[in-house]
């Protein structure tokens, strides 16, 4: 595990969540694994309006090497939180799929959790570093967490940007027109949404980038999330769309709704939310992209597009 995102494994021996050990360890993705009871590793209980929330100390005391006198990286702790809603639709009724009420759908507003992440190669965890080398993929998790549904998500745009607000240029547009991956057109890169495999989470993935005049450093990923109820058809609004062959192929296997990527693909003035919509804005960032140190290894196949270079 590259716990201080330096190049270098830490020892599990090294790494403790509350006091316990790791209980697992994934040797392909370098990751350490732990499990416990919410009440459990000296966690701490807090709770606001809508959640509970469960406070854990990940704390790194790194330990000599062998019979080495010396240790060469300093202690370090992370804050985790694991959040929860406190509310919970617990009617004996069946929940209608066709609608949801207006009562429903106003409380739903606020108990609706939209999340972007950063995922390791094999999809299976959360990245445990947010840097990147130029040519490397993000592998990117859209989803949402709600109390009813059943709901699908959607990434409505992503802008790309060097502050959290993405209100300052220079902005880069990676996902527009209402789910349609721009990126994989724009700079003929293999950026794309994979087939959907689960309503309430969507994955995309995107490659590595910087600005033109940024020879490297922090990126900030801004999207818009939108969740629809599942018997909502896939439509113009809501999609996921990437460009691979010269043509747009959905992650939902209705490619005829990616038609109008290349024009606009709005279906209302207004763009006014219908009942069974959601929206959230949600930032992932920073993420850092470097070069390979070693120069035989950075890829030839270097493009500049709107200002923007891409790997």
């Amino acid at each position: 595990m590259d716990f201080l995102g330096i190049g270098k494994l830490i020892k599990p021996s090294d790494i403790t969540l509350g006091g316990c050990a790791p209980t697992g360890q994934d040797d392909d993705s370098k990751v350490l694994l732990f499990e416990t009871p919410l009440h459990g590793c000296g966690s701490a209980l807090q709770m606001s309006e809508n959640l509970l929330i469960y406070n854990f100390v990940l704390t790194h005391n790194p330990t000599p090497s062998g019979d080495e006198p010396i240790v060469k990286t300093n202690s370090a702790t992370v804050h985790i939180e694991c959040q929860y809603l406190r509310f919970h639709n617990v009617s004996s009724k069946a929940l209608s799929p066709t609608r949801i009420p207006f009562v429903a759908t106003k409380m739903s507003e606020e108990r609706l959790a939209f999340s972007l992440k950063l995922m390791t190669d094999n999809w299976r965890f959360a990245r445990p570093s947010n840097v990147y080398f130029f040519g490397d993929t993000l592998n990117i998790e859209a989803s949402v967490l709600y109390n009813y549904g059943p709901l699908r998500v959607f990434v409505d745009y992503c802008v790309a940007s060097l502050v959290p607000e993405a209100n300052e240029p220079p902005i880069y547009g990676v996902i527009e027109n209402h789910g349609c991956l721009m990126d994989s057109k724009q700079t003929h890169s293999n950026s794309k949404f994979l087939a959907r495999v689960q309503n309430d989470k969507l994955y995309f993935q995107l490659k590595s980038f910087r600005f033109a005049q940024q020879e490297q450093g922090p990126i900030f990923l801004t999207c818009m999330l939108r969740a629809i109820a599942v018997p909502a058809a896939v439509d113009a609004e809501n999609k996921a769309c990437s460009f691979s062959d010269n043509r747009w192929t959905s992650a939902d296997g209705n490619d005829e709704v990616c038609s109008c990527c290349d024009t606009t693909c709005s279906l209302r003035k207004g763009r006014a939310l219908k009942g069974s919509e959601h929206q959230d804005v949600v930032t992932v960032g920073p993420v850092v992209f470097k070069e390979y140190r070693l120069t035989s290894d950075v890829p030839s196949d270097q493009t500049t597009i709107n200002g923007m270079i891409s790997h």
